[in-house]
This record gives C-alpha cells, sequence and structure tokens, in this order.
C-alpha cells in the first residue's frame, strides 16, 4: 500500500516520522520498560510489592503522557518544521500523536507487565490482535489519504493495542483491581529511573542521528533515494523482529534470571547456538531472493533497493551479535560503560555516513551502519571476556 500510494518519497518521510515515534516512545516511558520487566519478574510472588509496582508506574505515566501530549498538541506546527521541513498539512497528525499519547503508554505498561511474568501467550494473542485491526485502519487511511494517512495509522496503532490489551489481557492479570493510589512509591521510581538512564540517550540519539542522516542525504542525493534507504530499513526490520522479539522475551528473562557468571554464559551459548546459524541462513535466502521480495513487498520502482543489501545483511549479522551481549547491560544494570558506548558508536555511525555518501552515495549509508554495529559487537566482546571466555 505504501509503495503504491506514497512512492519512494514518501517513504523517507515516513522513516522521519518513526524515527520521531520511536524517540517519543522511549521519553513518554521515561524508558522503564525493561526496567518493568525485571522488578515485575523478580517480584511475581509477592503480591504487595507487585501492587506497589503497577500503581506506580500507572499514575506516573498517566500524570507525565498527558503533560507530554499537550506541549506536542500546542507545538505540532513547530515539530511539522522539523521532521518535515515545514510541509505544515502535516501539523494535524503531530496533533492526533497528542491526543491518543496516554493510551499508548498505558499499553506499553501492560505489555511490560505481561512479559515480566512470563506470560507469552496472552501477549502473542493480543498483539496478533491489534495488529490486525490496525491493518484493516492502515489500509483504509492510506487509500483515502495517501501519505497523511500512513501517517496518522503510525500515530493510531497504539490505540488498537491498548484497547485490546485493556480488554483481553487485564482480565489475566486483574491489573485494575491492583491499582491503589496508597501504594504509590517513589522507591519504585527511584529504581527504575536507573534504566531511564542508561535507555534514554540511545532512545534520544540514535532517532536524531538517523533522522540528520536522511536529512544530509535527501539534499545530497534526493528524496527518493533517501527512500530506498527507508524501504531497505523496513526489509531489515521485518526479518529482525524474530530475533529482537526472541531476545525480549526469552533471552532477556534469562538474563535477569541468571545469578553468576555461568549461568550468563549459558544464555549467551544458546542465543550463538540456536540463532546465529539460522539467521546466516535466512540471510543468504534473502539476498537471493531479493528482487522477489521487494516486488512482492512494494513495486518494481523500488528495485534500485536491492543494491543495499549485501551490507544490511551484513550489518544486521553483526548486530544481532551484539544484540543479546547489549541486553546483559540492562538485565544486570550496567549504567555508565552502557551508555558510554551508546553515545560513542552513535556519533562514529554519523560521521563515518556522512563521509560515506558524500564517497558513494546512498550504498554508503549501509556500510556505514555495518562498520558501526561491528564495532559496538567488537567493545561489547571485549567488555564482557571474561563471561564469554
Amino acid at each position: 500500500m505504501l509503495a503504491i500510494f506514497v512512492g519512494p518519497s514518501g517513504m523517507a518521510y515516513i522513516g522521519n516520522f518513526r524515527n520521531f515515534m520511536t524517540s517519543l516512545e522511549g521519553f513518554s516511558t521515561l524508558a522503564f520498560p525493561a526496567g518493568i520487566v525485571k522488578y515485575v519478574g523478580e517480584n511475581e510472588e509477592q503480591e504487595s510489592k507487585l501492587t506497589k509496582i503497577i500503581t506506580t508506574v500507572l499514575v506516573t505515566f498517566l500524570v507525565f503522557s498527558t503533560f507530554l501530549g499537550l506541549l506536542i498538541y500546542f507545538s505540532s506546527d513547530l515539530l511539522c518544521e522539523k521532521i518535515f521541513g515545514g510541509n505544515m498539512q502535516y501539523a494535524v497528525v503531530f496533533k492526533t500523536v497528542a491526543i491518543v499519547l496516554p493510551f499508548s503508554v498505558i499499553s506499553v505498561l501492560f505489555i511490560s507487565i505481561i512479559n515480566g511474568l512470563g506470560k507469552y501467550n496472552k501477549l502473542i494473542y493480543a498483539t496478533i490482535i491489534s495488529n490486525v485491526l490496525a491493518l484493516v485502519l492502515t489500509v483504509i487511511l492510506i487509500f483515502q489519504f495517501k501519505l497523511v494517512g500512513a501517517l496518522l495509522s503510525i500515530a493510531l496503532n497504539p490505540v488498537f493495542l491498548f484497547m485490546v490489551h485493556f480488554f483481553y489481557v487485564p482480565k489475566e492479570l486483574q491489573i485494575v483491581s491492583r491499582v491503589n493510589l496508597k501504594d504509590y512509591d517513589f522507591a519504585v521510581i527511584k529504581k527504575l529511573l536507573g534504566f531511564s538512564l542508561m535507555i534514554l540517550p540511545s532512545f534520544l540519539i540514535n532517532p536524531f542521528v538517523l533522522l540528520e542522516i536522511r536529512k544530509f542525504l535527501i539534499s545530497s542525493v534526493g528524496l527518493d533515494q533517501s527512500g530506498f534507504w527507508e524501504t531497505m530499513t523496513r526489509i531489515s526490520n521485518l526479518y529482525l523482529i524474530f530475533v529482537t522479539t526472541l531476545v525480549g522475551l526469552y533471552f532477556y528473562p534469562q538474563l535477569v534470571k541468571a545469578t553468576n557468571a555461568i549461568q550468563t554464559k549459558q544464555v549467551f551459548a544458546k542465543f550463538y547456538k540456536s540463532i546465529i546459524p539460522l539467521f546466516i541462513g535466512c540471510s543468504i535466502v534473502i539476498y537471493f531472493a531479493r528482487f522477489w521480495i521487494i516486488k512482492i513487498l512494494f513495486s518494481t520502482e523500488f528495485l534500485p533497493v536491492s543494491d543495499l543489501f549485501m551490507w544490511q545483511l551484513i550489518g544486521d549479522l553483526f548486530k544481532i551479535c551484539g544484540l543479546i551481549l547489549g541486553f546483559q547491560f540492562l538485565a544486570k544494570k550496567i549504567i555508565i560503560p552502557y551508555i558510554i558506548f551508546e553515545v560513542v558508536t552513535n556519533i562514529f555511525l554519523y560521521f563515518l555516513s556522512i563521509y560515506c555518501i558524500e564517497s558513494i552515495g546512498i550504498q554508503g549509508v549501509p556500510i556505514a551502519q555495518a562498520a558501526e554495529h561491528f564495532l559496538y559487537f567488537a567493545i561489547l566482546v571485549i567488555y564482557f571476556r571474561k563471561i564469554l571466555f
């Protein structure tokens, strides 16, 4: 639908908006979700502590998201200028985001609680239902309003997540009955703020870097070329979601529960022995099927994207090799090294991307990303060498 109705240039704008939404999700939830998963998992059997966690986070999310939503609503014109280069017809998209923001953050809270309790079946079914509903809305909006409709669909998707999780999942968890304002505990916020310090820099810096790279790409090689990079990113996200979901739902909770280096190493070994060979095999298939994939998912207009596959796949291999090691920082709340590594690698990505774009054009972006993912993986291997070896 996007390929037919908005084309490569529209994909570039969608990429900018997705980067904004990624930063907003991290900021509006104060980067608490990883911490919620950790503490809910640790206190699953302690009813009073679990109630305190749910009450404290829910109230905090509601208050902060409402304030942030008002700020976004009245700053919609400014945001439109920054994200879309002054195309003010897209201001309605930011006003929509502002209105649905509280629903979005509560949905994230539900997902984090379910994840922490290990109720994967409930989470999977709720996500499938909400995605099907969101797909129907997306098709209708794109058909009726083209690019504006595509952007609105991205903004409205969290509403479906909230609706399904509210009516489907809380019956199992009885979240509403757990909420008691008397149980609001600042000690919970204090614990979670450690995760904010770790994750917020990544949520804010990486999308900002990608946004600036895309702006430079647009000014250097054009809007369509930038759209081709966004297309490659979307394809990458489609196959990477299997790995990131496995790590988030299965391997991360295991890292949280690992109490010593031997248990941690076993989790790492299980990941590298099972996931990496499978990904390499799938990558080979994806590379040779790239023309077919582009034609099925997009259109023949996007065939130039095929030139970006090799370096994207190489970079994604290094990315998932470092993914499990990066989650160890969150599992054990290792704050300062995590922040330093995130900042350094993102700065490296920005300047290398600019250099590569000036040197070889659009192919320079996946090359720079591959180099950045390799650097990050190498740094983490050195840092965790005592556990790994």
